[in-house]
Order: structure tokens, then sequence, then C-alpha cells
């Protein structure tokens, strides 16, 4: 993961450690009592490579820092992957994964596992569950927690260990879904977000500030749209029966931690500060992004 300095609208408003000097000082000192963390420095000052044994145990750290003062922006995660000295093939680290689930379940297991390069290597019935064993590359089990426990209902357990490095095993989707992008700053409210809400799943409630390029749902569709969740309704001097009910929101989703890190994309940052998780693009204008993409 990069840990950078966070750059955003709303930066230092809410943390205590904002410099990328006390950034830089917090992460080394992490390394005096973590030996399986590794820091290096990157060609900006304003942002560290942080390589660690996964996800959770770099979410650790950035939860730890977040109620330490700091305020921080953090990348999608990536796998680390080496080279074969001889054949000069691309390698990547393999987990062996246990998933112990009910039996009516096992068919939506296999169809994700499929999709995500797994190996079947082992099933084992065990009563009414069935206990079934894969090789995955690491990179498969990226934001596949949260999908596990939908899919079984939260009935399953999955545990998995590193196993070794194998083959390059080709191209797997991280997300299938797109965002919702924030199409101005200013304050979220509710007839803006009852528009929104027609589009795809929110990620906050009326009443919170927004900024332009910042996160606020996620689309069904796999391509990013942009909306106004700040659009105040317009007053006309008219009336009409029902027309003026008060507008029904549909609950949003909340998102951990850990839910932040599995949803973000390439072109996504996450700002964390000790108050707030907020996703966000990289490039926030989004006359820029449109730019970009009709060049790339």
């Amino acid at each position: 993961m990069t840990f950078s300095v966070n750059d955003s609208p709303f930066a230092g408003r809410e943390g205590k450690f904002v410099t990328s000097r006390q950034l830089r000082e917090r992460l080394f000192r992490e390394l005096l009592k973590d030996v399986s963390l590794r820091v290096e420095e990157t060609d900006s000052t304003d942002s560290f490579r942080v390589a660690g044994r996964g996800e959770m145990h770099l979410s650790i750290l950035i939860e730890n820092m977040r109620r330490e003062g700091y305020e921080l922006a953090v990348s999608t995660p990536h796998v680390l992957f080496k080279q074969d000295e001889t054949t000069g093939q691309k390698l990547e680290p393999i987990e062996r994964l246990v998933i112990d689930v009910p039996e009516d379940c096992v068919g939506s297991v296999m169809e994700k596992m499929g999709s995500r390069k797994g190996e079947l290597v082992a099933m084992h019935p065990q009563g009414s569950r069935m206990r079934i064993e894969f090789l995955i590359p690491a990179r498969g089990l990226f934001g596949y927690k949260s999908e596990f426990l939908t899919d079984t209902k939260g009935e399953g357990i999955m545990s998995h260990v590193f196993d070794g490095y194998e083959p390059y095993k080709g191209d797997i989707e991280r997300r299938k879904t797109g965002s919702l992008v924030s199409f101005e700053t200013g304050e979220a409210v509710t007839y803006g977000l009852f528009n929104a809400q027609e589009r795809g799943q929110l990620f906050i409630p009326a009443g919170t500030p927004v900024y332009e390029g910042m996160i606020v749902g996620a689309s069904p569709k796999t391509e990013d749209l942009v909306v106004n969740v700040c659009k105040k309704k317009h007053l006309t001097n008219t009336r009409a029966s029902g027309s003026d009910d008060a507008l029904r929101l549909v609950p949003h989703r909340i998102l951990s931690l850990e839910d932040c890190l599995e949803f973000l994309a390439d072109d996504e940052l996450l700002e964390v500060t000790p108050e707030s998780l907020r996703i966000r693009k990289r490039i926030l204008s989004n006359s820029q992004r449109a730019k970009v993409r009709a060049k790339g």
C-alpha cells in the first residue's frame, strides 16, 4: 500500500498530525516494534510504500494511526510479485484457503472462487456443512470477505495461510461495481440524495460535508457516475397534492475501514482521519478525469 499525506479539500480539519515529516516519523517508529513491516521511501517526499502480511495487518496499523490523531491517504492494496531467477517467469503469492459453509451455499462459493482463479484441492462433508479447500492467488482474496458473508448469510467460516509462490495466474476482475462521484463541494441534502439513490447504493446520510471527486455511493454498473447530492429542490409558488410529501431515503451503507479498503479501485484513495473515512478519486476534478479517460 502507499501511505501519503492527505491532500483533499478537507485536509487538516480533523487530524492533529498531518505533515509528511510526522507521517514518516510514525511509520519508521512502527518498524522498531513490528518486524514483519517494511517501509520504503518513494520518489515523492509525501508518500511511502508500506508492505505487510496482508490487508488485516496494514488495516490495524491504519486504525492505530487514526486513533493517535494522524491524517493520511492510502491506496488500494497490491500483492508483491517475484521473478523466477532461472526462467525469468513472474511469480505471485498463493494462499491455502479453507472454507466451512452450509451445503446450500457451496454453489455460490464455487462460482466466486472460479472467477478469482481459485483451484479446488479437497472437499469433505461434515454433517449438514461442507469443508472446502482451495489454492487461490492472494490478490483473488481482496474484497471477497464481505461477498462471502453475504453469500453464506453470515454462516460461513473462512481462514487462509500463505502456501508459496506460483506462476502468475492471469488477470482477475477486481470489482464489478462503479462509483457514484460527487459533482460539487458542499453539504449533502435529502433532495439530492433522493435523486442519487436511484443510481445505486449510498454511503452517506443527509448533512454530510462532501467535495468534488468524493465517492458517495456504489453504482451497479461498471462505469462511474457523477451525481449532485448537494442539489436543492427548486422552489416555486405552485403546490400540488402529494408532491410535497417528505422524501424517504433508503438507509445508507456504513463502511468499516476493511470495507473501504476492499471497495477501493486503482484510481481511488481512502482518506483516513480520526473522525472520518472518505473514499475519493485520485484526480478530484470531474473535467480533468474526463480528459484523462479520453486520452487513455
